[in-house]
């Protein structure tokens, strides 16, 4: 179990998809699948619907908060994004969503020793107080 800070407080559940590389969302992320689609990315081709989405921060601009919003209404977004960073852009498309959807997605900030300790597939809680717990395998 680790604790981060809530940036945006929310719940979810689902696995874990890491990355030590940022993420462009713009021509990176397809809205319309929640597939990794820039091909220079460690995740190309991994999907991030439903899963708990770890990055160190967003690359580019504001259009991450456009794109995650389009994700969000089509039901491709991540279910969480843990960052390492004060990540505005994440914050921001979970905040509006919130507004515009009524669904928003929890933004944690982690420890990068904590982000380091992630691995992708494993089952992960996030709880509104920023803790992140590892849920055994079922």
């Amino acid at each position: 179990m680790m604790r981060g800070t809530p940036l945006v407080p929310g719940e979810a559940v689902g696995e874990a998809l890491v990355s030590s590389e940022p993420l462009s969302f713009w021509g990176g992320y397809d809205h319309r699948s929640g597939e990794i689609i820039d091909r220079r990315h460690p995740l190309a081709g991994q999907n991030a619907a439903g899963r708990v989405l770890i990055l160190p921060y967003a690359r580019g601009s504001s259009t991450t908060t456009a794109v995650l919003l389009e994700a969000l209404r089509a039901g491709t977004a991540p279910a969480a994004i843990l960052t390492t960073g004060t990540e505005t852009f994440f914050a921001l498309a979970a905040i509006v969503a919130g507004e515009m959807y009524q669904r928003a997605f929890p933004v944690v900030i982690l420890q990068e020793r904590d982000a380091a300790a992630l691995r992708t597939g494993m089952r992960l809680r996030i709880d509104l107080d920023g803790t992140i717990s590892v849920e055994a395998e079922s």
